[in-house]
């Protein structure tokens, strides 16, 4: 039956969270089919899109079907960060700056959300960037970087004042990475200060979390990251259970029966075959050469697909002698398929 709703609470929109190495274009593409209403590019280093580096600028490719198209950026440097909208001027719709990834290689060089540990630079940088960029600038931060130092209130604030347009607020800290519980009643606090838009990230796993979230924080938005990794489908659930829309999932337009390991293959044939459209007319304005079939993505997805499956454990040893992004593609699809007894 779901969960309807003891409680009128309105529709919001979904994003997906940028995560490094899982958000490429094919699997943007993928969760918009599947309800998200916002997707997010894989954050990029500034410091590398500024020297026009190849690779870095790859992961910024979109496509029409993502309109808007937002680019999130980190780095430790204000020069270069405002640089870096400069360049994304005729490409970005909306751009967002990280203050939030907890990653060592990022941290270390004062960015994501170490600069949540230097607020003045922290709101400078925003502040530059809002001046020179025609577009809406964003943010994503976390509460701060300890338990110690909780200060995403303060700096909601001072970003809301300089021109920050929407703030997404991961409920845990630096220190915590992705351990203990995300705290929503801090993010409340941040709802309930500022005038524009607050996203609420952090431990929205289904419909039922979804909601409390909500119910808690009055969020103008939801953000989902680790629960969407190889689960595109979190996004018409989400929908569906809360009476946010009644069409059916995109799967059903292909008579597929609701259980997991169904909705896996349609979601992976389904990324595959995007994949390889965009691999036929990739053109991203910077000369890069490299597939968007890239072989480090489609094992990362392979492995998060097939998680939590029969046999999936041990299919996914086997996995580590496959790197040939065909072939590999292949071998899941059968997995997939000997699990629903598809010939």
């Amino acid at each position: 039956m779901g969960i309807m709703m003891a409680i009128d609470t309105g529709q919001v929109p979904l994003f997906l969270a940028p995560m490094a190495g899982v958000t490429d274009l094919a699997f943007r593409l993928l969760a918009r089919e599947c309800g998200a209403d916002f997707t997010i590019s894989e954050f990029t280093a500034a410091a590398a899109l500024t020297r026009q580096d190849a690779k870095s600028w790859h992961k910024l490719e979109s496509d029409p079907r993502e309109s808007p198209f937002i680019p999130q950026i980190f780095g430790g440097k204000i020069e270069e960060m405002v640089h870096c909208c400069e360049l994304l001027q005729d490409v970005a719709d909306i751009i967002d700056l990280n203050f939030g990834c907890p990653a060592p290689k990022v941290t270390r060089h004062c960015a994501g959300a170490a600069l949540m540990g230097k607020p003045d630079d922290l709101v400078q940088m925003v502040e530059n960037c809002v001046e020179i960029s025609d577009v809406p600038i964003t943010v994503k931060m976390r509460l701060g970087t300890d338990s110690d130092k909780i200060n995403a209130l303060e700096i909601a604030k001072r970003v809301e004042d300089v021109g920050a347009s929407r703030i997404c607020v991961h409920g845990r800290t630096l220190r915590q990475r992705y351990s203990g519980i995300s705290n929503w009643d801090l993010i409340t606090e941040i709802v309930d200060a500022v005038d524009i838009p607050v996203v609420a990230n952090g431990d929205i796993v289904d419909a039922e979390s979804a909601l409390k979230c909500l119910e808690i924080t009055g969020a103008a938005g939801l953000m989902i990251g680790r629960a969407a990794i190889g689960r595109p489908e979190i996004f018409h659930q989400i929908k569906s259970e809360l009476g946010w829309q009644k069409e059916p999932p995109p799967w059903d337009n292909e008579n597929i029966s609701d259980n997991l390991a169904n909705k896996r293959l349609w979601a992976w044939q389904r990324y595959v075959m995007i994949n390889q459209e965009l691999h036929e007319k990739i053109d991203i304005g910077h000369n890069s050469k490299e597939s968007n079939f890239s072989n480090k993505n489609i094992l990362r997805h392979a492995f998060s697909f097939t998680k939590g499956l029969p046999g999936g454990k041990s299919f996914r040893t086997e996995l580590h002698n496959n790197r040939e992004p065909k072939e590999l593609s292949r071998s899941v699809e059968g997995f997939l398929k000997s699990l629903i007894n598809i010939d």
